[in-house]
């Protein structure tokens, strides 16, 4: 199995505890709030992480230059960007059919980054997206109850709209956070992840913070004051992210994310064997053939 395949379940598994612990947050911080958790906490974990790669690993510090903070820049307002408009879809009436829609990330990460990065994609590797494309929207489609009748006739309404668009922004910062990598030329891939990671991050919180300061000022003390679970959302979702840049250094990102869907195969199997809920047949076809379509990564 190669390197990013493993690197990259590994991000999806620490990803999906940390969204557990985000979900639990939610009940008591606002959106904006619980957001914010991710990054303030992560921030330093972060910044711990690339001490530990130079002077414990012996890497050396990269040297940054205009286009690495171009896309440092983009990638990260457009993952706020793209979480803000999926927030905004629970709003909205019919939202289900807008979330499923988002769900088209990887697809639109595969076009930004053949027409940005020149990330070709073998004909393996787009059959396997095709394959795992569909057990996405079969699980999305069926855990909302909706007819494919809904989700086809759906794509002209404003939520399908809010889910394109969000799904084409997650889509941008996954290719510009592998962007921004390549860009720090000669160096080793977890080192330039690690800056891009660090960048990122700080650049995130900075935005955050304004953002709170003025529009939710109440909330930057209730998450100070959760810090108990806020900190592990730091550590987990830290963990995550290392995760998903050292693979996006290494391989296409449209790959990485078609991969990660296994993140969904791991909430199925808590929910399953935790939670003791129910997988109806529709979810359970979805979950095979993502299953699938990461073995054709597997073993390609």
């Amino acid at each position: 199995m190669e390197a990013w395949i493993l690197i990259t379940v590994c991000a999806a598994f620490f990803q999906n505890i940390r969204t557990a612990l985000q979900k639990y947050l939610k009940d008591r911080l606002s959106t904006g709030g619980a957001t914010y958790v991710r990054f303030i906490f992560g921030f330093p974990f972060a910044l711990i992480y690339i001490v530990f790669l130079v002077k414990g690993s012996g890497y050396t510090l990269p040297t940054v230059n205009e286009e690495f903070v171009a896309y440092v820049i983009i990638g990260g307002l457009a993952q706020i960007i793209a979480t803000a408009l999926l927030v905004a879809l629970f709003s909205l009436k019919n939202f289900a059919v807008g979330t499923t829609y988002s769900k088209t990330e990887t697809v639109q990460a595969a076009i930004f980054g053949l027409v940005l990065l020149g990330d070709a994609l073998s004909t393996a590797a787009v059959i396997a997206i095709a394959i795992s494309f569909v057990g996405i929207i079969l699980i999305s489609a069926s855990g909302a109850h909706l007819t494919a009748k809904e989700v086809l006739l759906g794509w002209t309404g404003k939520p399908a709209l809010y889910g394109l668009l969000s799904g084409g922004f997650f889509g941008v910062s996954a290719v510009a956070y592998r962007a921004g990598a390549l860009a720090l030329s000669g160096e080793d891939a977890f080192i330039s992840a690690a800056m891009t990671l660090v960048c990122v991050l700080g650049f995130q919180t900075v935005v955050m913070t304004v953002y709170l300061v003025f529009f939710e000022k109440g909330q930057l003390r209730a998450v100070m004051k959760a810090w108990k679970v806020a900190i592990w959302v730091g550590v987990t979702g830290m963990a995550g992210s290392v995760g998903w840049f050292t693979a996006m250094a290494m391989q296409n990102a449209a790959y990485v994310r078609a991969v990660g869907q296994i993140e969904l195969v791991f909430t199925f199997i808590i929910s399953y064997f935790y939670f003791k809920e129910k997988t109806n047949k529709t979810e359970a076809a979805g979950i095979l053939l993502i299953v699938f379509g990461i073995l054709i990564f597997v073993l390609k």
